[in-house]
């Protein structure tokens, strides 16, 4: 059976936008009288939400700060500094809209939807802003549910939702359901739920799919239309 629901997540997937988040995480230490921080250890940090992003760039990778009022202050302006400045270098990774476009083509009984650790208002606003938003019938961010990606509920939320899209149809399986994403976070929320995955190389967490087992690898966002009918 082909694909019938084909949920991307965003950063390192559909977008490049570490340029923005790692200008909003520096701005933030600024403004907490921090010193600023090289971009590829920034991008290191994303993948998990804005909050894990913002501990790890205070200094706590494993989220054990205990200072909950500088937590909440740094996520506070971040995201007030991001939401102004998310669309300054922010575009979608060459090919991707090509990609969208033959997949439409190629799968058209499909729903493609987004899936991110990302805040879902930012989320939302950059693909309306990148004219990604009507490919997808539906875009849930790191905020949309009680726990984040590699939680299983986001991604089974929307295999219940695409299922009653498809009224004529028998409901939407997990064997249906295909994950792409570039970091293992994505792999592992497919395997909670049972689906496919595309694992992309060439994303900001692409080194974390060594520990990672997808289905397939894409080397780029053209690889997605054959990888997809092939699956």
């Amino acid at each position: 059976m082909p694909p019938r629901l084909i949920v991307f997540d965003l950063d390192g997937t559909l977008i490049d936008s570490e340029q923005d988040l790692a200008n909003s995480v520096n701005a933030t230490l600024a403004h907490l009288h921090r010193p600023s921080l090289q971009l590829p250890l920034i991008r290191s940090f994303i993948g998990d939400g804005a909050s894990m992003l913002l501990r790890r760039a205070l200094g706590d990778p494993e989220g054990d700060l205990h200072d909950q009022e500088l937590v909440t202050a740094a996520l506070t302006f971040f995201l007030d500094h991001y939401r102004v400045h998310k669309l300054d270098h922010t575009h979608p990774y060459p090919g991707v809209l090509d990609a969208l476009t033959a997949i439409h083509l190629t799968l058209p009984e499909a729903h493609l939807a987004v899936l991110t650790n990302k805040p879902v208002d930012p989320s939302r606003e950059i693909c309306a802003g990148l004219d990604l938003a009507p490919f997808f019938f539906q875009i849930y961010g790191g905020d949309s549910f009680h726990l984040k990606k590699p939680d299983p509920t986001g991604l089974r939320t929307l295999i219940a939702e695409a299922s009653h899209l498809s009224r004529n149809a028998a409901p939407i399986l997990p064997a249906e359901t295909v994950m792409i994403g570039d970091s293992a976070v994505d792999i592992a929320t497919a395997e909670a739920v049972g689906t496919l995955s595309i694992g992309c190389t060439f994303g900001l967490s692409a080194e974390t799919l060594a520990h990672a087992a997808p289905t397939v690898l894409a080397r780029s966002p053209a690889d997605w239309p054959h990888l997809l009918s092939a699956l």
